[in-house]
């Protein structure tokens, strides 16, 4: 089989299109997959630059999260059978398992049923940003209904997600976005304000929209300048989220006086320290997005696709910035 490998760390050109034995099953609940498509995120490229989460990483298969069609199952799986189609987030953080491959061995409980409402080049690109999403707004700041909500960078892969899953928990959005054509997406996936961060002062937007009030939750997909900036659009009370570091020497002065609960998220726990029953609730997580997916709720966003071996084009466009949705790359 093809994959896109890693020996050492740098640019683009470091990423090779290598062929690799087609694995085989290691346990009685592992299935094989044949992937039909892959996601391509932000951390594939950090990863690339700056070298793997797991020690003594490299040669490594970038790759997180996927979608495919089950070629066999092992002797204790009972969840899927041959032929079965299904989507999960795993490997690409170091080692040789990873997406950016045609064949994957994992356990069948990190996997969950492909919806059928999408296709499967989208079912590959939505784990990863679904479960960052999920459990930033629900996990991490506890989102009710009727809520104000800020999502930053609510075209980008995480944004455009969270802003339908808050307003699928019945809260209300605001988001931050670059463009007139940025606006009309975010506006068209349930954002109810949009604002311009070139144009227009953050904090006096939200309280604008909030009428004074602030955001109940903020949830920061950018860095932490824009962490930073986010305090003071907050109301008392919120919740703030970050899926990035949110740097060094911070003036949490403010945020201390509006008593924020701060919240760091990082989707990648379950694989780098393997926590009891999380493996189980980010299952469940992609099993409740399926449904939101299968009602019609919620849609994924692909802007461009590549294949394979051209993944070095896709962490370009990465790379470059502005990402409208997500990018996938598909194995044929």
């Amino acid at each position: 089989m093809n994959v896109i490998e890693i020996s050492e760390t740098g640019g683009v050109d470091v990423l090779r299109y290598v062929e690799h034995p087609i694995p085989t099953l290691t346990g009685p609940q592992d299935i094989l997959v044949k992937l039909g498509a892959a996601g391509v995120n932000p951390v594939d490229t950090k990863i690339r630059q700056n070298g793997t989460l797991l020690p003594d990483g490299l040669p490594a298969v970038l790759g997180c999260d996927g979608a495919g069609v089950v070629e066999t199952v092992g002797e204790a799986v009972t969840r899927f059978k041959p032929g079965d189609e299904v989507w999960f987030c795993f490997g690409g953080i170091g080692g040789p398992v990873g997406t950016y491959a045609q064949y994957l061995v994992l356990d069948n409980h990190l996997a969950q049923p492909r919806p059928q409402r999408i296709s499967m080049v989208e079912a590959a690109a939505a784990p990863l940003v679904l479960l960052t999403a999920w459990e930033a707004l629900h996990d991490r700041a506890r989102i009710r209904e009727g809520q104000r909500v800020l999502v930053h960078a609510g075209a980008g892969g995480v944004g455009h997600v969270a802003i339908q899953l808050a307003r699928a928990a019945g809260a209300r959005v605001c988001t931050t976005v670059s463009s007139p054509e940025k606006t009309d997406f975010a506006h068209a996936l349930g954002a109810e304000y949009c604002i311009n961060y070139q144009e227009e002062d953050l904090v006096e937007s939200v309280m604008q929209w909030s009428e004074g009030q602030g955001v109940d939750i903020a949830l920061d997909t950018v860095g932490p300048e824009v962490f930073r900036q986010s305090i003071p659009a907050m109301a008392y009370y919120g919740d703030l989220v970050t899926i990035l570091d949110p740097g060094k020497d911070l003036d949490l002065k403010e945020a201390r006086v509006r008593n924020l609960r701060i919240s760091l998220e990082l989707m990648l726990t379950p694989m780098l320290r393997d926590p009891p029953g999380a493996r189980v609730r980010q299952g469940e997580i992609l099993r409740r997005c399926a449904e939101l997916i299968e009602r019609g709720d919620l849609r994924i966003h692909v802007s461009e696709t590549f294949p394979l071996a051209r993944a070095a084009d896709a962490h370009q466009l990465i790379e470059q910035g502005h990402m409208t949705g997500k990018l996938a790359l598909t194995m044929v």
